[in-house]
């Protein structure tokens, strides 16, 4: 979640932290967190945005930022001007943020969860100095900076710009808010590990890397190290978007990874029609034994909401996807704050328009309309999701025995049993936009693989709704 964003509040698109507010983290409560563990069996919560970031907002001991490098009145949470402390923005007393962000941790524990949140590596605000001297910064000596719109900001030599170091020019669509850290020195190491050892120092758990395929795998392995050593359970998550690099940060010592340009593009395309359901056959296959360590996703902060006109138009046209998603192996699955409820990012919130996503960079909320149907349905698939069977059992796919057939439509429905201690179960999803009657053929060697005493063939006619999925639990119950 985007405590930013949390809650219920009137803003104007666009609107300064005067006009509009900011969710805090004093509104994530106690009972916030008991029924995201109870209703959605959340084990671990990510707060995006808690590291102090670049803002247009002046808070009084914090140095000003230069407005027109903020992108948006509140700013991206990944500009960052202080890696060592809370965004003031998000305490209901500012000069007691730090205390309100280890209230916080510590609600988060006794509701049963842990805490996640960003480390963010790769690049800093393009004011941010301290504690980094320009030497850690990709420095293009004899040029000035050009940003791509008319300022009174100056930067001779110009700093390479967080997503492209090597010039001084960065286009409107650049990071051009950000500068890329220099890994070729080791001093800039020694700080991202302090960094990392001072909030696992305030009960941070986890820490979701952010845009790790821009810095050298070895700098995680070495870190990852250190901090393990003093705090051993921590956990480390890879943003990482090219399915090739998945195994070299894997390697590297991260526990889960992104499945980005695998599972969820994969998904989002058979959603549109643009490839057949069997085609998720060939992206797992591809993982391997990578499987339960890939977080497996819907949605986040940079994609567009399932049920904006961007992507399905509806939370409950989604549920194919999710369930496939969500029940299909082992790995973690990620819930975005408000996708439970249906909500479709399709406000005008300032900077970044209407563009079926909830805005990082300005100061608004949810639009606070909630499907309570899908809601139980989420309630439903997370508690499958949580039980022994989908937790730890093996998954059978069975898009090998059912080629398309006038029973069984692989393009447009995918199916799949889960096996454990004696039990299975069946989960067929349904992509296409109409009620479906599907048969299908189970083998022996289905049954045999997943321990199932049972030795029949499947062959009875299932219902499916359209854009949703059937989960049948009827092997040795």
């Amino acid at each position: 979640m985007l405590p930013r964003v949390f809650g219920q509040r009137e803003w104007v698109p666009g609107g300064s932290y005067v006009q509009n507010g900011s969710g805090k983290m004093a509104d994530i409560t106690d009972a916030v967190l008991a029924n995201l563990r109870k209703d959605l069996h959340v084990s671990a919560v990510w707060y995006t945005g808690i590291i102090q970031h670049a803002t247009k907002t002046v808070f009084p001991g914090i140095e000003p930022c230069h407005p027109d490098l903020v992108k948006g009145e509140a700013g991206s949470p990944y500009a960052i001007t202080d890696y060592f402390d809370v965004a003031a923005e998000l305490a209901t007393d500012p000069t007691k943020r730090m205390q309100e962000f280890e209230d916080l941790v510590a609600r988060t524990h006794a509701a049963g969860m842990k805490v996640v949140m960003d480390f963010v590596p790769n690049h800093v605000f393009r004011q941010f100095r301290k504690p980094f001297s320009k030497i850690n910064f990709y420095t293009l000596y004899g040029q000035s900076l050009k940003l791509p719109f008319q300022t009174d900001y100056r930067e001779s030599p110009a700093l390479g710009t967080g997503n492209c170091p090597g010039t001084a020019e960065p286009a409107i669509t650049d990071w051009y808010e950000t500068i890329k850290l220099n890994y070729d020195n080791k001093y800039t190491w020694n700080i991202m590990l302090d960094v990392l050892l001072f909030w696992a120092g305030k009960g941070v758990d986890g820490f979701r890397c952010d845009m790790v395929e821009l810095v050298t795998a070895d700098f995680f392995r070495w870190a990852f190290t250190q901090v393990r050593h003093k705090y051993p359970q921590t956990f480390f998550i890879a943003e990482v978007y090219d399915k090739n690099n998945y195994r070299r940060y894997a390697d590297a010592g991260f526990d889960f990874l992104y499945d980005k340009s695998g599972f969820y593009d994969a998904l989002k395309e058979i959603c549109a029609g643009n490839r057949p359901a069997y085609w998720l056959s060939g992206e797992w296959q591809f993982l391997s034994d990578l499987q339960p360590r890939m977080l497996n996703f819907l949605e986040n902060h940079d994609e567009q909401r399932v049920a904006s006109d961007f992507f399905l138009g509806s939370g409950r046209k989604a549920l194919a996807p999710l369930a496939v998603s969500l029940l299909f192996n082992t790995a973690p699955f990620m819930i975005y704050f408000g996708q439970e409820y249906g909500e479709r990012g399709m406000q005008e919130e300032g900077y970044s328009g209407r563009d079926g996503r909830t805005s990082i960079f300005d100061y608004c909320s949810l639009s606070g309309e909630k499907d309570e149907e899908l809601y139980e349905r989420y309630k439903e698939l997370t508690a499958l999701a949580v039980s022994p069977l989908f937790a730890e059992g093996r998954t059978y796919d069975l898009m090998w025995l059912n080629p398309s057939s006038d029973r069984f439509d692989a393009a447009r429905q995918f199916a799949f049993m889960r096996g454990y201690d004696g039990h299975g179960a069946l989960v067929v999803a349904n992509f296409d936009n109409r009620p479906v009657k599907v048969q299908l053929n189970i083998t022996q060697d289905a049954f045999n693989y997943l321990g199932i005493p049972v030795d029949h063939h499947f062959f009875e006619t299932i219902d499916i709704p359209a854009g949703d999925a059937v989960v049948i639990k009827t092997f040795n119950e």
